[in-house]
């Protein structure tokens, strides 16, 4: 069964050419959103209590685009199993890969933080192309042993490498002659509450995953935000902002809460384009 989806559906669909990959997203868009009305309720609650001031009308427009932005997503994630450099390079744009590479040739060694937010695995997926550092993702390894080993596949084709949850601090260890750049996707709902940091994030009380502040005081690696803005259907821009070169000088939780702060401007932005159908809030304080 893995073998057919993978060669009669994925491949096929990943090969298609722009006019018909988005023609399957328009198709999948309606049997998602209209037919299935995939998370509906849940993606509603998220929103309502996310955006308080704004009424069922606009929550309802909300809804509608993302949507359409999450079948994009699906079918650009298919599209990044055969995907070439040339095609990659028109799709992602990087606004100012000069920040990371100049701390590559000072042989600084970064944190970079971002959400699920426009299209995070592609734009993972072509950074390696222009950024100095060698790069790695943290990620939680899929249960299904063959689809794991194809997305991993995927994702490290132009040269970003993926490091299972389980070895993050292994990685921060190894001595390594060029520099390095671990990528952490931060806005998941931690699985200890315990552990988590928790600030107002969209009006709502929210705990944040603490690894990558802890990694990058511990190590004192400069942390950088990963900002993912949509140009139009199927481009990207990707840009960078220095959260702070000296963690180990910043107070507990504010490299966190910075981070946090950025990421909900580029929500309060552009709302649909976050992953709403995660139950971000399905555990409390």
């Amino acid at each position: 069964m893995n073998n057919f989806l993978y060669h009669i559906i994925i491949i096929p669909i990943s090969k298609l050419n722009n006019f018909f990959l988005y023609l399957v997203s328009d198709i999948l868009c309606l049997i998602i959103g209209k037919l299935l009305k995939y998370r509906k309720p849940l993606i509603t609650k998220n929103l309502e209590k996310s955006f308080p001031k704004k009424n069922e009308n606009e929550i309802k427009k909300i809804r509608k685009y993302f949507y359409k932005h999450f079948s994009d997503l699906i079918v650009e994630s298919l599209k990044g199993f055969t995907i070439s450099e040339k095609r990659i390079n028109k799709k992602i744009k990087l606004k100012n890969p000069e920040l990371l590479n100049e701390m590559a040739q000072k042989k600084q060694n970064i944190v970079l933080i971002g959400g699920h937010y426009n299209n995070w695995e592609m734009s993972a997926q072509k950074m390696p192309l222009e950024c100095e550092h060698e790069l790695f993702a943290i990620y939680k390894p899929l249960s299904n042993k063959f689809f794991d080993k194809k997305m991993k596949n995927s994702r490290e084709k132009f040269g970003l490498r993926m490091i299972p949850m389980k070895e993050t601090k292994r990685y921060f260890l190894t001595e390594n002659e060029k520099p390095r750049g671990i990528i952490f996707g931060s806005d998941q709902s931690p699985s200890n509450t315990k552990n988590a940091h928790w600030i107002k994030f969209l009006h709502q009380d929210s705990g944040f995953l603490f690894g990558a502040e802890k990694y990058a005081k511990e190590f004192n690696w400069p942390v950088v935000f990963v900002s993912i803005q949509k140009i139009n259907r199927g481009s990207y821009e990707v840009s960078f902002e220095l959260i702070t070169d000296q963690p180990k000088k910043e107070p507990k939780g504010k490299i966190i809460e910075d981070f946090a702060k950025l990421l909900e401007a580029d929500i309060n932005r552009n709302p649909p384009y976050w992953l709403w159908t995660h139950n971000r809030w399905k555990k409390s304080k």
